[in-house]
């Protein structure tokens, strides 16, 4: 598994709890950043599964 894959789920984790802390405490902020960081772990595990995919492919 591709390194950029597990920095992805992290992230995806991250950003879950940053916005559902920004959810429960009103704080936008809080939430738009739990949000940002849940679309960077996105990007990041397809950036790694297309890597897993070409590594696999040769």
């Amino acid at each position: 598994m591709d390194k950029n894959r597990v920095e992805g789920a992290m992230d995806k984790a991250k950003g879950s709890v940053k916005k559902g802390a920004g959810e429960v405490t009103g704080d936008e902020k809080l939430k738009a950043e739990g949000e940002a960081d849940k679309a960077k772990g996105e990007v990041k595990s397809t950036v790694g599964g297309i890597k897993d995919a070409v590594r696999d492919k040769h």
